[in-house]
């Protein structure tokens, strides 16, 4: 009996794709010294993005940024809504062939929304 070859299928996190997230920033800032509050949410959001797209190489667009910091250090915005697009890296001297980029998305209110892909909110 010969054996079969085992067909070698791509891992769901090699795909290139986008999903919207709101992520609950009060939750992880609640109680955190105020000159502490915005570098924590930025560290927050990346964490989030590495852990739930599966890329350590997490890249944040200067408008999440400001979007985290428009309050000043001490108010942060309780939720955001983030776009997190899997892309490919192509970069010659990359050390993983995948990165993830994060985006601000604006929403009028938060009540109701769920994890969806970007494309159907385009």
């Amino acid at each position: 009996m010969a054996k079969e070859k085992k067909t070698t299928k791509k891992s769901v996190k090699d795909s290139v794709v986008s999903r919207d997230y709101t992520i609950h920033l009060h939750k992880h800032v609640f109680g955190k010294t105020f000159k502490k509050r915005a570098p924590k949410a930025v560290k927050v959001i990346r964490e989030f993005a590495q852990k739930t797209m599966g890329t350590k190489d997490v890249r944040l667009d200067p408008g999440l940024n400001k979007a985290v910091w428009e309050g000043g250090v001490k108010s942060v915005p309780t939720r955001i809504r983030v776009r997190l697009s899997r892309k490919k890296n192509d970069a010659e001297d990359a050390k993983e062939k995948l990165f993830t980029y994060v985006e601000h998305v604006t929403v009028p209110s938060f009540k109701g929304l769920s994890t969806t892909p970007a494309e159907a909110q385009a």
